[in-house]
């Protein structure tokens, strides 16, 4: 069993996922978890310390599967589409859409939480892979999958979308033939 934290924080990322964050006082969240106000400001601090811990939660495990995924990918191109599936798949469609939603909570603070993990850890995926890619081209790669997912929660269809990244993966890594 995790530390009380953990616990808690992992409760919050469940129902924010389920129920959203914008217009939801601490309170709100906190009485909808099993929680207090007071604990939740006690290990958060604050309403933008807490969104900044559900978004580096929800980075981290999909991050995770990236990694998990390199491991088991035969090409750059498999494991880009291997994960586009698992994160534009219906289960991780609340997630993506937190993740927009606390990024929003967080514009403008001048730190790179959320892309720079990305590009380290795409970094390592690639060097599973035997690739050495330039940073500019893996930002890229985080950007147009961010961007596609950005019209999967919109639209609520990822066909369009899934359509757009096979032709970007084919301009940047061609199927073999």
């Amino acid at each position: 069993m995790g530390d009380a934290r953990t616990e808690l924080l992992d409760r919050i990322v469940a129902d924010v996922a389920a129920h959203g964050l914008a217009d939801r006082s601490l309170r709100d969240i906190a009485t909808a978890v099993g929680s207090s106000h007071r604990m939740v400001l006690y290990h958060f601090g604050s309403r933008e310390g807490l969104v900044q811990a559900i978004v580096a939660a929800v980075e981290r495990s999909q991050r995770e599967l990236m990694l998990s995924l390199a491991a088991e990918a035969s090409a750059p191109r498999d494991l880009v589409l291997a994960l586009w599936a698992q994160v534009s798949s219906p289960e991780l469609r609340p997630f993506v859409r937190l993740f927009f939603e606390a990024v929003a909570a967080t514009a403008g603070t001048g730190r790179d939480a959320l892309t720079g993990p990305w590009l380290d850890d795409s970094r390592d995926a690639a060097a599973a892979l035997g690739l050495e890619l330039d940073p500019a081209e893996l930002r890229l790669g985080v950007a147009v999958t961010r961007g596609l997912l950005v019209d999967v929660v919109v639209t609520g269809d990822v066909g369009p979308a899934t359509e757009a990244l096979h032709r970007f993966v084919d301009t940047w890594a061609p199927a073999p033939r």
